[in-house]
C-alpha cells in the first residue's frame, strides 16, 4: 500500500502530470463532455458578446495611448493630455465593461464551474454511479452548498480583481509616463520587473483561490475557511499551482492577441472559434484544479499518516 501511494505521488509530481491526468478525466466519460457543453452554452454566448466588446475597447485605448515617434521628440503628452482625449463614451464603456465583468460573466462562469468540479471529482474518484446523462440533469444543487460556493466565489473575484487592477495600473503607468524619452531605461526596467513579479504572484494566488472554490463545492467549507484550507493544502505546492495557471493564462492570451492584432473581433467567423477554444481551456482548467486539489489533499493526509505511524513507533520503542 505504501508503494502504491509513493507511485501516485510520483505520477503527479509535476504540473504536466496533473495536466495529463486532467485530460484523461475529461475524456473518460462521454456524458460528462456532452453535459459540460450543454451547461457551458450560456457562458459561451455571453463570452462572444463580451470579448467582442472588450477587444474593440482595447484597440480604441491603444490608439489613444499611441503617439508618432517624431511627435514626442519635441513634446511628450502628460497624463492630463491623455485624459482630455477620453470622452464620456469612453468612461461609459469602462463602466459597462466593469459591470459585465463583475456580475453576469462571473455568475455564468460559476454555473459551469459547479457542474464541472462536481462531476470531474466523481470521475477522478471513479464514482460512476450517477454519471449517466439523465442522472446529471436530475441531480439537484443543495442550497447550502450553492450559497457557500457563491460566498467563496465573491471572495475570489474581489481578490482577483484587486490584483488585476494593480497589473493594469503598471501597464498604464508604462504607456502614459515611462515611455517618455526623458525617463531612463532603469525606470522602464523597474516597471517591467514589478509587472512580471506581480503577474507571477497573481498566477500563484490564482491556483490557491481556484482550489478554495473547489473546496467549497466538494467539502462544504466557504469564505475564509475555504481560503485557509486551500493555503494549507497549497503549502509546498506553489510552483505546481503557478505552472498550471501559467499554462492556461498563456492559452487564453495566445487566443486573444492574434485577434487583437488582425482585428478578428470584427467578424463572428473568428471570434466564435476563439471563444470555443477558450471555453475548452476553461473546462480543462477546472478539471485540472480538481485533480490538483485531490493530489494536494492526498499528500497532506499521507504526510499526517506517516507522522502518526512515526509517533506510535517511538512510543513502542520507549
Amino acid at each position: 500500500m505504501e508503494n502504491q501511494s509513493l507511485l501516485a505521488n510520483q505520477k503527479l509530481s509535476e504540473a504536466t502530470d496533473i495536466l495529463k491526468e486532467a485530460v484523461k478525466v475529461f475524456a473518460k466519460n462521454l456524458n460528462f463532455i456532452i453535459f459540460t457543453i450543454i451547461t457551458s452554452l450560456p457562458f459561451f454566448f455571453f463570452l462572444v458578446y463580451y470579448e467582442t466588446f472588450l477587444q474593440e475597447f482595447l484597440v480604441e485605448t491603444s490608439q489613444i495611448l499611441q503617439h508618432n515617434p517624431k511627435y514626442f521628440k519635441h513634446y511628450w503628452p502628460t497624463p492630463l493630455d491623455i485624459t482630455r482625449k477620453l470622452d464620456k463614451n469612453f468612461v461609459y464603456q469602462i463602466i459597462q465593461l466593469g459591470s459585465l465583468y463583475l456580475v453576469p460573466l462571473h455568475l455564468l462562469e460559476l454555473s459551469t464551474v459547479l457542474v464541472i468540479v462536481d462531476l470531474a471529482s466523481k470521475i477522478y474518484n471513479e464514482d460512476t454511479s450517477s454519471l449517466t446523462l439523465k442522472g446529471m440533469i436530475e441531480k439537484p444543487f443543495y442550497g447550502t452548498r450553492l450559497k457557500g460556493s457563491l460566498i467563496t466565489f465573491i471572495y475570489v473575484i474581489f481578490l482577483s480583481t484587486c490584483t488585476l487592477l494593480g497589473l493594469i495600473w503598471l501597464v498604464t503607468t508604462y504607456f502614459v509616463v515611462l515611455r517618455n524619452p526623458s525617463y531612463d531605461i532603469l525606470s522602464g526596467l523597474v516597471c517591467g520587473t514589478a509587472f512580471v513579479l506581480l503577474l507571477r504572484k497573481y498566477l500563484e494566488w490564482h491556483a490557491l483561490w481556484n482550489m478554495s472554490l473547489v473546496i467549497s463545492i466538494l467539502e462544504g467549507l466557504y469564505g475564509v475557511e475555504a481560503l485557509a484550507l486551500s493555503a494549507y493544502f497549497s503549502k509546498g505546492n506553489e510552483r505546481r499551482g503557478y505552472v498550471l495557471m501559467l499554462v492556461f493564462f498563456v492559452w487564453g492570451q495566445s487566443l486573444r492577441l492574434p485577434c487583437l492584432y488582425f482585428g478578428c473581433f470584427q467578424t463572428e467567423l473568428w471570434i466564435v472559434p476563439q471563444m470555443s477554444l477558450f471555453c475548452f481551456g476553461n473546462v480543462l482548467k477546472w478539471v485540472a484544479c480538481v485533480v490538483y486539489f485531490h493530489d494536494c489533499k492526498n499528500r497532506i493526509l499521507e504526510k499526517k499518516s506517516n507522522e502518526d505511524v512515526g509517533i506510535k513507533v517511538e512510543a513502542v520503542d520507549a
